[in-house]
């Protein structure tokens, strides 16, 4: 059992990405597909589906490089369980000076920073990837 599902999935596609691997397996749930499909529709991951096997379920994340090097240069986990960190709509901080996004958990559901700010919601800064 883990206590931060979300700090494991991001774990698991970092090591990943160093090990140069094609794909990596995530223990599904709703949070994490809005985090993948996030990541795909901002051009971090190639491709990921849902693979239903016998219990919970699991997401195969397609990774992708450019050039031999993983396009994730950096993710990590800013929200933890022990430290939630809260943003008001002005607040969120740019990532990298623009290079990167924040995933943001609103109360308008999951969105990048950009789309935070511009919606002027503020909520749980959850991950940060550049």
């Amino acid at each position: 059992m883990h206590t931060d599902p979300i700090a494991d999935m991001i774990t698991r596609i970092r090591n990943a990405a160093h090990g140069m691997k094609e794909s990596v397996d995530v223990p599904a749930s709703k949070l994490k597909l809005e985090i993948a499909d996030i990541l795909l529709k901002e051009g971090y991951i190639k491709a990921y589906r849902v693979i239903d096997d016998s219990k919970q379920g699991l997401i195969r994340v397609a990774l992708k490089y450019f050039n031999s090097r993983h396009v994730i240069s950096g993710i990590e986990r800013i929200s933890k369980p022990g430290k939630r960190v809260y943003k008001g709509p002005q607040e969120i901080p740019t990532v990298r000076g623009g290079m990167g996004i924040s995933i943001v958990s609103t109360s308008k559901g999951l969105m990048t920073d950009h789309k935070a700010k511009a919606s002027n919601v503020g909520g749980e800064l959850m991950i940060r990837v550049w």
